[in-house]
Parts: C-alpha cells; structure tokens; sequence
C-alpha cells in the first residue's frame, strides 16, 4: 500500500516533544488529504469486491433484514404514534393511530425527506393536543439539527424554521402556541473552536421567524456549558438540565414557567448526576447519585431546596438504577443486574409496588407512558431476541406482547449465557458469549470480541441483524462489559475513567486471553470490534498486544488522545478521557495509551479495517485517516491495513439501511477472509 506523505510537524507538551507527521489530515479539504482518501478507498474498495464471500454474505444480511420492524409506541392525546419499517426501507415511516388495532394514517416518511434516505428524524414533540408536532431532522449523520413543524391534521408543514441545534429537547407550552429549545451560534458569528460553546435557550412562538425568538437564558461567563429544556407535566416549573460535556455530574436550574424572574439555580454544585423525573407541586422528584454510587430516587421541595429537607423516596440499591419515568402515578424504575434489565415499580411515597417480569436476560430498547396514562409500551431485546414491544396494563398487572418480529432466523438453535472472568487486577467482569448450541471448544470457533467500555455507557444485551450471519457460520459473539460503564454504578465508571483508562485495555485484553484459555478461540480466529469509543479500544489493545489477535475492526475511533478535544465534540469529553494541552499529568496518562502515539516502527500487527465517514461531525474523521496512515508506515510485516471512508454519512445515527448493510457486509467479509473461514 503507497505511504501517505509526511510533514515535519513537532509539538511540545510540557516540556516533551510529539512528532504529528499526518498532521494535514485534520484538514478534509486539503490536496494531500484528499489523495490518500481516493486512493485508500480504491484500494479497500477493490480488496473487499473481491473477496468470494462478499456478495454472498451481502445476499444473506438483506434477507435477514428483511422483516418488519416496528417502533415503541407513543401515546399522544389519545391517539397512538408508531414507527414501521416494511424491512430494507432506508428509514422507518411513522404513523398515527387512533386505536392500537387501527390501521393508521402517514404522519412522517423519513424516505421522503430525501432521494437516498441520508435525512433522518431525530427527535419530535407534540403539543397537548396532538394537533402540532415539532421534529428535528439531521443530514447525513450529522449532529447538526434542523426543527419544522407539522399539522398533524392536514400533514403539512408550517413556514417555521429553526437551525443551529445539537442534542435539542423541544417542550411545548402548555397552550401550543411556542416551544422552547436549545441553540448554538450561527455558523461564522464566533470563531470556529467555539462552534459549539455558547449555548443558549430561547422560545420560539409559532408564525415568526427565528430571528424573534426569545432570549431565555445563557451563560457566556462559562461558555462550555450545555441546556436542556424541560416544562413539568402541571405546566408550573420550566427545568434547565445543565450539563458540562459528557460529565455524569449536572446541574439544575429553574424558574415558575409564567415568570419573567431569574432563573434559579437549584442544584448547582455539580457534585453528581440529577435526572428530573415530576412533581407534585413544588415537591420536585429527581433520579441521584449524590451520595448513592448506584442511584437513587429522592424528592426536593424548591421552596426548601436546603439538603437537610431532601427525601430519600428510594434507597441505592446493589442493582444500579440506570432510569426513572413515571407512569400510573407511579415510578417505573429501570435496574441494571450483572448489565441486563429488570423493571420495579414504586408508589409515589417510595413504596414498593412490585415488578414487571421480562421474558429473558435481555434489555430494556425503550419505554413510553406518561403519568396519567393506565399503560406503557416497551421494547425488549436480546442477542437472540429480536426487538418485541410490549404493552403493560396497569389496571390488569399484566404484561403483554403488542408486536413480535418474524426473522428469518430460528433462536433456539443457538444460546446465549454470562460468564464472569478476572482482569489483570483481580476485579471479576462480565461477558456474555452467544453460540450455536453444542459448539465445541477445541480453539477453532471464529470469534468476535466486542467492547465499549466509557461514557457510563452498559454494553447490556442487544439484537442485530448482522450478528446472525456470523453466528450461523458458526462463529462465536462475546461482549464484554467492561470498567468505564454503568453495568455496576458510578463506581465501576469512575474505574474506567481517566488516569483509570488503563483498566478498560486491561479488562479487555484479559477477555480474549480467556477465550482463547477456555477454548472457544485462538489467537489466529480472535477479532475485537469496537465503534467510537470503542474504536479507541481495539486501537488501544491491539497497539499494546498486537499478539493476541487475529483481525481488528476499528470503526469511528478516537484516536489522537492529544488532539481529540480540538475538534466538533471532543471538548466535551475532557472530564471522560482529561486534556493533555491543559494538565500535564493528563498528558503522561493519556500519552501512555493514544493508539496514534504508541505504535512502534517495525512492529507487526494484525490486519486492521479502520472505517469512518466523511461527515462524521462528532469523531471526526481525521482520527482514522491519521491512525491508518501511520500503521501503514510503521508496519513491519505483511498484514494489510485497509481504510473505508464513507461519504454521505456520521457517526451512525440514522443511517439508512443500504448503507447498513454495505456496511456490515464489509465487516464480515473483512473477518471472514482475514481469519480464513469456510464456507
């Protein structure tokens, strides 16, 4: 493979000198830049065309995934809003019912929005009525939203328009006439590494144009912070949920939402995690880990805010409590156990009121109700179990299926079952294996290791479609749950943070060390995958052993741990990975494991596929492109280091199923080829 041109670019970090020779990379428009893409992507695009199982896995994913899908419900004004994707639809159409049995009309088409389905619906939001819905819609992967909104009576859109979102809730007011929502500065207003600093939040009323909308609040003396609007369900209290990055710690502010006084600032000490769940009144009940690492349920009275007056509703339990709605006048608290779902149900006053049995160890994939409402609708899933929503009735205690899918694919042929193993240090950690039932262990079973490991982020069990085929060729899934998310609270994400990062790698390396010791592997049919952070993880690992693998598939990673913050999002996770410009011990620690940083010249490492997209605004590609080109000139043998750069598309959200399926054929005609599979 033809070596990317180097540059003489050094930097000094405290004293010690970093060499960035790719340091062009970073710009997606220059020359040099856009010759190595052309020319990795002709050469990834010619090896994966040709590999013999390619157009036979792609024939197989597509007939996998065709099968109808369907949404969790909504319930909206009495009537009933429902996603459904016919099966290879790019995106999912939602439509809008006014029985659960009814056949529903055409509320939104997503494939409408575009030729090629890269314009996705991200977030929507109805007034009390039902007879207004305000939706947000991205481009082609990017975080960057647009809001418009819909009578929904006559399906047509209204002229409002409302740019310059990321991440934006959209609450009504109470009598439909305006929303409010969170923005950032027009693109050229603020130089470009405050892009997206200076949040702010404002009201927009219906029938004027953006350049009306009120100012509500901001705060330009701490520019990083993040709002998130919220308007309690009496229609009293408008709530900032205010954030700093991806910190699990957050603040909280208010004030009476027919005020024009200042904004309150309520909880304000950043000291932990506060989830606003109702009120009855002033009495404000919020989802905490102040001073419960696992979380739990307590109740603040705003006009006695003091900690001394706080009311423990619902105590920290060993399970961790990984959310809290209310329905029924109750609260539906969702427990994480050894990182898969279980669901318990408390009265107001914190009183145990049961729990609602689900059908295996799987995982929660949403949950709708509202407080008034005598129903809910979840999704459930697992490895083996496609999502199925359900409905529960709370008037008859009982939980029903609403929805299942028919896959091509029959489950019982095939297991899943959790195994606990030591890392380095001692501390035990979970991994779930997913086979064919009677596989033997005698080290030849194909197998992929999957990760995540940060952001409080649980790998709990999930379906996908592309899994199957791996599986079906008798191929071995292992995800383990690493230190760094929430599979056991704060704690175990505070393990994995930081100067702590290490003991992810740690966690990880010591999975595939025990599959290959308990046999269902060896080190020639071992592959790690990971995305995004995860992506940092196989880069990481396979830098630091890259003797234990076979194959690394390296999707949308972070990469450059000096330089990450610099760009789109980065900045807001310097309270998960540090900031190495800033903090000099941060940089010793993070300098130890930057993939970027740490590969050797000379070294032999396995074949590795590092994929990402051009308009990937939140790790942004030059990550990938950086880490490839300096595999490619440091490689001391003859394993192939392949780049896969997709236009059109980011980080994932909302891709449409075309390239999906591309996407994963590439992926596992990748592994099927470089761990030599038959057949």
């Amino acid at each position: 493979m033809a070596e990317a041109p180097r540059v003489n670019v050094v930097d000094i970090y405290h004293g010690v000198k970093v060499a960035d020779p790719f340091r062009y990379m970073e710009n997606p428009e220059a020359p040099e830049t856009q010759a190595y893409v052309d020319a990795q992507n002709t050469i990834t695009r010619e090896y994966l065309d040709n590999i013999p199982m390619r157009e036979q896995i792609k024939q197989r994913l597509t007939g996998l995934w065709n099968y109808a899908k369907v949404g969790v419900p909504q319930k909206v004004a009495g009537k009933y809003v429902i996603s459904r994707n016919d099966g290879l639809q790019n995106q999912s159409v939602y439509y809008l019912h006014d029985t659960m049995d009814g056949e529903g009309k055409v509320l939104l088409d997503q494939n409408k929005l575009s030729d090629d389905g890269t314009v996705a619906l991200t977030n929507m939001s109805f007034t009390k009525d039902g007879k207004l819905m305000a939706y947000a819609t991205s481009e082609s992967g990017s975080d960057w939203q647009q809001i418009r909104i819909m009578d929904v009576e006559q399906g047509e859109d209204l002229p409002d328009l409302i740019r310059w979102c990321k991440f934006t809730s959209i609450p009504w007011l109470p009598d439909g006439s305006g929303f409010f929502y969170t923005r950032f500065p027009e693109p050229g207003s603020v130089p470009k590494e405050d892009a997206v600093n200076f949040s702010k939040v404002y009201l927009h009323k219906l029938g004027t144009d953006q350049s009306e909308d009120q100012l509500i609040y901001e705060r330009p003396d701490f520019k990083q912070l993040g709002f998130s609007a919220h308007i309690t369900d009496d229609g009293a209290y408008l709530l900032l949920h205010v954030s700093l990055g991806t910190n699990p710690e957050n603040r909280v502010y208010f004030r009476e939402l027919n005020s024009e006084g200042e904004v309150i600032r309520l909880l304000d000490e950043n000291d932990a995690m506060y989830r606003f769940i109702g009120n009855d009144g002033s009495l404000l009940y919020f989802h905490t880990t102040y001073q419960a690492p696992n979380g739990r349920l307590i109740a603040i009275d705003v006009e006695h805010p003091e900690r001394e007056n706080w009311q423990e509703l619902v105590a920290e339990s060993e399970d961790v409590l990984q959310g809290v709605t209310m329905v029924n006048n109750q609260f539906i608290a969702m427990y994480s156990h050894d990182a898969y779902s279980q669901v318990k149900l408390f009265q107001v006053d914190g009183a145990a009121a049961g729990e609602i049995e689900l059908p295996t160890l799987g995982s929660l994939a949403g949950l709708n109700g509202k407080r008034e409402h005598k129903e809910m609708f979840l999704g459930f899933t697992s490895y083996l179990y496609p999502t199925t929503v359900f409905r529960y009735d709370f008037e008859a205690g009982q939980l029903s299926k609403f929805w299942g899918p028919e896959v091509d694919f029959n489950p019982d042929d095939y297991e899943t079952k959790q195994v606990f193993y030591p890392s380095k240090d001692g501390t035990k950690v979970p991994l779930f294996l997913t086979h064919k039932k009677g596989t033997k262990l005698d080290g030849n079973n194909p197998t992929v290791l999957y990760g995540y490991g940060g952001f409080n982020i649980s790998s709990s069990p999930n379906f996908s479609v592309s899994n199957l085929v791996w599986l079906e060729a008798g191929g071995v899934y292992a995800v383990a749950c690493m230190r760094g998310g929430s599979e056991y609270g704060e704690t175990w994400h505070r393990a994995g943070m930081l100067e702590q990062k290490q003991n992810v790698f740690d966690d990880f390396i010591a999975a595939g060390e025990w599959l290959i010791e308990n046999k269902y592997t060896s080190v020639e049919k071992l592959a790690i995958m990971g995305r995004s952070n995860g992506g940092l993880l196989v880069a990481a690992c396979m830098t630091q052993r890259p003797d234990l693998f076979g194959a690394v598939v390296c999707w949308v990673p972070v990469i450059d741990m000096l330089r990450y913050h610099r760009f789109t999002a980065g900045r807001y996770w310097t309270g998960e990975y540090g900031d190495a410009e800033q903090n000099p011990d941060h940089f010793r620690f993070m300098l130890a494991y930057s993939p970027l940083h740490n590969v050797k010249f000379g070294a032999v490492y396995p074949p590795v596929i590092v994929m990402t997209a051009e308009t990937d605004d939140r790790v942004v590609p030059m990550h990938s492109k950086k880490f490839a080109a300096t595999l490619q000139a440091a490689a001391g043998g003859d394993n192939p280091v392949y780049l896969r750069v997709e236009s059109k598309a980011g980080h994932g959200a909302g891709k449409p199923t075309s390239k999906l399926i591309d996407e994963q054929a590439d992926i596992y005609a990748f592994l099927w080829d470089q761990l030599k599979i038959e057949g």
